[in-house]
C-alpha cells in the first residue's frame, strides 16, 4: 500500500510540473506585453521599460520560468521600484491590479469555494446515487420512467437556468428564503448555511443527473453478474443482495468520478459563483480574465489544476479501497 501511494504521489508531482510549464507558457508566451498590462494604458515607454526590468521580463523565457518555479518552491522577492516585497512560498506572483500576493488572494477566496463545493458534493451524492439506485431496482416500472425523465431534464438544463429558476421560485414567488448573500462561516454559521442552500441545490442537482445515470448503469451491470444470481438462488435476501453486493459494485466508479469532479469544481463552479455572488475562485478567475491580470489567472489555474491532480490521486486510493480486485502496484 505504501508503495502504491508513493508511486501515485510521484506521478502527481510530475503532472504538476508539466502543468506549471504548460500554464506559464500559455499565458506568458501569448501575444501581448505583460509589462504594459502591469503598468497600465497611460504609461510611457520609460515607465514600461522600468516595469519590465522590475518583473524580470528582460530575461530569457527559461530563466523567467525558473524564477516562477523558485517562487512556488522557496519564495521570491519582487521590486516595486522603491522597495522589495518578499512573497513567501508558495508564491504565485503579484497581482497587476492591486499588487497583492496572488497566494494570499487565493487563500482568502478558497473558503467560499470550499463551502460551495463540499455542500454540493453531499447533494449530488445523496440525490444522484439514491435516484440511480432506485431507478435500477424499479427497472421497467413507472418509477424508473419518471426518474429517467427527471434525470434527462436535469442533465439538459444549464446550471445558470436551474439557478435562476430556483431563485425565482424560492426567493421571489414563494418567498421562503431571502436572496442569497454570502456570509463567512466564522461570522455567522446559521446565515452561512441558509445563504448557501440554493447554491448547493443548484450545483448539486445539476451534477446529480450524471451520477444517477452512472449509478443506474453500474447497479444494473452488477445485478446481472453470475454471483448475484448465485446469492439469490441460495436464498439470500434481496435487501442483502442489493446493499452488500450490488451497491458495492456500483460504488467504485461513483467514487472515482466524485473525486475528480470535486477537484475540478474548485475552479469550475464559475457560473454558480457568479450567479449567487459568491466570492470564490471561479469568480476571481473571471475577474482576472476581465482585467487581463495574468498572475491572478495563472495562480487560480495552477491551484485548480493542483486540486484536480490531488483529487485523481485520492480517487485512485478510494477506488482501490472500495474494489478488492484492484492490484496495488
Amino acid at each position: 500500500m505504501t508503495r502504491f501511494v508513493l508511486k501515485r504521489l510521484a506521478g502527481a508531482l510530475l503532472v504538476l510540473l508539466a502543468l506549471s510549464v504548460l500554464v506559464y507558457s500559455l499565458f506568458y508566451l501569448a501575444p501581448g506585453d505583460p509589462a504594459r498590462l502591469a503598468c497600465g494604458e497611460r504609461c510611457n515607454p520609460q515607465q514600461i521599460a522600468q516595469v519590465r526590468e522590475q518583473l524580470g521580463l528582460n530575461d530569457s523565457m527559461a530563466v523567467q520560468y525558473l524564477h516562477f518555479l523558485q517562487g512556488v518552491l522557496t519564495g521570491r522577492d519582487y521590486s516595486t521600484g522603491t522597495t522589495l516585497v518578499h512573497c513567501d512560498a508558495p508564491c504565485l506572483g503579484l497581482s497587476y491590479q492591486s499588487d497583492q500576493q496572488v497566494t494570499r488572494l487565493v487563500l482568502e477566496r478558497l473558503p467560499a469555494t470550499a463551502s460551495l463545493v463540499v455542500g454540493a458534493l453531499a447533494v449530488w451524492l445523496v440525490v444522484g446515487v439514491g435516484t440511480g439506485l432506485l431507478s435500477a431496482l424499479r427497472r421497467g416500472g413507472p418509477t424508473e420512467r419518471i426518474l429517467t425523465l427527471l434525470t434527462l431534464a436535469g442533465s439538459g438544463t444549464p446550471v445558470f437556468i436551474l439557478g435562476l429558476l430556483l431563485l425565482m421560485a424560492v426567493c421571489a414567488y414563494l418567498q421562503w428564503l431571502p436572496f442569497p448573500s454570502y456570509v463567512p462561516f466564522g461570522e455567522n454559521p446559521e446565515q452561512w448555511g441558509w445563504n448557501l442552500l440554493l447554491p448547493w441545490l443548484t450545483l448539486g442537482l445539476f451534477e446529480s443527473a450524471k451520477y444517477a445515470r452512472l449509478t443506474r448503469s453500474a447497479t444494473l451491470e452488477t445485478l446481472a453478474e453470475d454471483h448475484i444470481r448465485t446469492f439469490r438462488a441460495y436464498g439470500v435476501g434481496e435487501r442483502s443482495v442489493v446493499t452488500r453486493h450490488a451497491l458495492r459494485g456500483a460504488v467504485p466508479p461513483v467514487i472515482a468520478i466524485s473525486a475528480v469532479d470535486l477537484g475540478s469544481m474548485f475552479g469550475g463552479a464559475v457560473l454558480t459563483e457568479s450567479l449567487f455572488g459568491i466570492p470564490g475562485l471561479g469568480k476571481t478567475l473571471i475577474d482576472g480574465v476581465k482585467a487581463i491580470d495574468l498572475p491572478v489567472v495563472v495562480g487560480v489555474v495552477m491551484v485548480t489544476g493542483t486540486f484536480v491532480v490531488l483529487a485523481n490521486v485520492l480517487a485512485d486510493l478510494l477506488y482501490a479501497a472500495a474494489d478488492r480486485r484492484v492490484v496495488l502496484t
